[in-house]
């Protein structure tokens, strides 16, 4: 019977060293064809490169303005909703509250206007029927997107909503509206192009309205006044007829030291383009650069490796049997704790917002593939937690939090619980505790009306489940969050605290 021949370290050895050997073979070959192709490719990439680049640098700048345009409309929606709930009586809570959403949502110009056309801000109050003309714009179901120049020459860009069911403090508010300032909004599309792009916001007359130099025969000029006689008639005019129907186009030229191109995007509902210029003679240079660094980059690469692979085979094989089972355990240990340490809430101890997120994105894959049938979602909310904090220090705030992470997790056992904010907590409902959701809340409710008449922790919840109609877990939290602050509004008129 032929005996099979025994793998010893030095066999492991031998192979690990001479696959290193193949391996870096293999890959000086592949470095050395890739960098050839490369440098003989490049001046045939240039145009291309131009134009993709372009058209991904100005279409990104045109999303980054849609979508702030969007998130403030969004945020300026939660700020109506969150004041309405508030049963504001006095100007005094209203400037307080309009404070409140303005830091909460980042709405830094953020403004109500009652049916008189009172404006109304977090410091002060004034007649805005002259100095709003746009509100005349502003219908039911309808909203308003619109350039303004205010204090002289500081242009704005007003977005506004209708509030027709918003009353407080016995009158009937009729609209909100913010003022993103465009300088501000130039500064977040300002990226770092090194001087090889420009980029300016215009008008549809081609007026400039960002204050950005756009190439240097451009410069802040009118855009079209200012490319007279640097490209053909016809060019202008197709041109100047993109601008004022809100379309793409891509405009090259000679700027007398080099061939110029531009591109400009229009963003929707605003009126603006944005325009960014390039020259193709950086590109190109850019491009032979990057190619040259690369394969010198490549060679020393290759050369490092091929050391350090024969150093780290000889060393890293023949202590590969000691410590290899010692570093897997390390290292899965490590794992374990890095992991409940981002997942954990360090004041609660129980899971964090980021788990919460984690657990949101399996859901919602298994609700998309049919997966889930039975859920439900409580959301919990701190009464007073503001109160405890301004009058007896943020120790006692803590404490709160801890004292009602206590109450939420001896009640809802059979969920999962997670502190989403700061005075916020989620909890997912599934097999049992699903089954026995609605006894165990209705318990919780009768522990929080005790607790009112004994001082005691009071937490406002609010529960909802998945149904048919529910594509994501954000509809029942969505749903289960609106109970909440109306659970909340009750507590109040039972004598609940929930501010200083």
């Amino acid at each position: 019977m032929k005996q099979k021949k025994q793998i010893t370290n030095k066999t492991i050895v031998f192979t690990a060293v001479l696959g290193s050997l193949v391996v870096l073979a293999m890959i000086t070959a592949n470095t050395l064809w890739a960098a050839w192709k490369t440098r003989g490719v490049t001046d045939d990439a240039v145009s291309e490169v131009s134009a993709f680049y372009l058209e991904e640098m100005a279409d990104r700048r045109a999303r980054t303005i849609s979508n702030l345009i969007s998130n403030n409309f969004e945020h300026m929606e939660k700020a109506v909703a969150f004041i309405a709930a508030e049963g504001i009586d006095s100007q005094e809570e209203l400037r307080d509250n309009l404070g409140i959403v303005k830091s909460l949502l980042g709405l830094h110009r953020f403004a109500l206007v009652d049916e008189d056309n009172i404006v109304y801000t977090q410091y002060t109050t004034y007649t805005g029927r002259s100095r709003h003309a746009f509100l005349s714009e502003v219908q039911d179901n309808d909203r308003v997107i619109t350039t303004v120049t205010v204090y002289g020459s500081s242009k704005h860009l007003c977005l506004a909503i209708p509030t027709p069911e918003l009353t407080l403090m016995g009158k009937k508010f009729k609209a909100c509206f913010v003022q993103l300032d465009i300088n501000e909004i130039s500064d977040l599309l300002a990226f770092d192009d090194q001087n090889r792009a420009n980029f300016a916001l215009y008008a549809k007359n081609g007026g400039n309205l960002s204050g950005t130099e756009l190439g240097p025969i451009i410069k802040q000029d009118n855009f079209f006044e200012a490319l007279k006689g640097h490209i053909p008639e016809a060019d202008w005019n197709s041109n100047y007829e993109n601008f004022q129907n809100g379309q793409y186009g891509s405009i090259t030229f000679d700027s007398g030291e080099m061939e110029e191109t531009l591109c400009y995007v229009p963003i929707p509902e605003t009126g603006w383009q944005v325009a960014v210029l390039i020259r193709e003679s950086l590109i190109r240079d850019r491009i032979r650069d990057i190619s040259q660094e690369n394969f010198k980059t490549s060679i020393n690469l290759i050369l490092f490796a091929f050391v350090s692979v024969l150093v780290l085979a000889v060393i890293l094989f023949r202590q590969l049997k000691q410590f290899s089972r010692q570093k897997l355990e390390e290292e899965k240990e490590t794992s374990r704790s890095f992991r409940q340490l981002a997942n954990t809430d360090s004041v609660t101890g129980v899971r964090n917002k980021h788990a919460y997120a984690e657990n949101e994105s399996i859901i919602n894959r298994k609700i998309g593939a049919g997966e889930v049938e039975k859920l439900g979602v409580v959301v919990a909310d701190i009464n007073g937690l503001k109160h405890v904090n301004d009058t007896q220090g943020h120790a006692a705030g803590d404490k709160l939090i801890k004292d009602a992470c206590v109450m939420i997790c001896q009640h809802f056992k059979q969920g999962a619980v997670f502190r989403i904010g700061g005075d916020e907590f989620a909890v997912l409902l599934q097999g049992q505790g699903y089954e026995s959701m609605q006894e165990v809340i209705d318990r919780f409710n009768k522990k929080v009306e005790e607790n009112i008449k004994e001082d005691e922790v009071v937490v406002s919840i609010g529960y909802s489940v998945l149904t048919q109609e529910d594509h994501q877990l954000r509809d029942v939290f969505e749903r289960a969050d609106t109970m909440m602050y109306e659970r909340k509004k009750e507590l109040k008129a039972m004598g609940a605290k929930t501010r200083a």
